[in-house]
């Protein structure tokens, strides 16, 4: 039997850190102060260097020399540039996933609305936007393809960053449920053309979403 290794300080730090970067507790392109998350955390300023250190890797936050630590930000032509990347990722993830594990993926997507359910009926916006997260992690959880993963990795903090702090809105909240609770839908009767293309309509960023608004540079969203 394996034993569950106590997590570290740094790893207590970086997940703390995470959750609150990835949930909008931080304005994107805010300064972070080390000591006073130390103080905060309880911990010495060590352990929070160390997880800045490792969130810089993962995208989270930007270190520049002599000026500090400052949570990600982009510019609308950047964003628009990540919502493309996503968008390629993840239809060639349901693509692949609908190949491999159709019933076990169509289970997954139910699983997830059913989360999002219960987070409508609380009104609970974090569990929701959560889920939301979740929801689209289920198309790379079932490609059977490790490297589209990694790869999808590489962009979905920032993209969950942004979903919690653009998403909340009580329009596009009920597209958003709506939306997913179709793909799950279309996904079981194992209709793959019509959930592709409905699962393109609410994530690509020119069919009108959120995410058209915050990658218009003439916006000022």
């Amino acid at each position: 039997m394996l034993i569950d290794r106590p997590k570290s300080l740094t790893e207590l730090v970086t997940s703390d850190l995470r959750k609150r970067i990835v949930g909008g507790e931080f304005d994107l392109g805010s300064q972070l102060s080390e000591a006073r998350i130390a103080k905060d955390l309880g911990v010495s300023r060590t352990p929070v260097r160390e997880a800045i250190n490792r969130l810089e890797m993962e995208g989270l936050l930007v270190v520049e020399p002599q000026r500090g630590s400052f949570v990600f930000n982009l510019e609308p032509e950047e964003l628009a540039k990540l919502c493309d990347a996503r968008t390629c990722l993840e239809v060639e993830a349901f693509k692949q996933a609908f190949v491999a594990q159709p019933a076990a993926l169509a289970d997954a997507l139910d699983a997830s609305v059913g989360v999002m359910k219960e987070a409508r009926s609380t009104g609970d916006d974090a569990a929701y936007l959560a889920q939301d997260t979740a929801f689209h992690q289920c198309f790379f959880d079932h490609a059977d393809n490790r490297f589209l993963n990694d790869a999808y990795q590489t962009v979905s903090l920032k993209v969950a960053a942004l979903r919690n702090r653009l998403g909340r809105h009580p329009d596009h909240m009920e597209k958003s449920y709506r939306d997913h609770i179709l793909i799950s839908k279309i996904v079981r009767e194992r209709d793959a053309d019509r959930a592709l293309a409905l699962l393109v309509s609410h994530i690509d960023r020119k069919e009108g979403s959120y995410w058209n608004i915050a990658t218009d540079s003439n916006s000022e969203a």
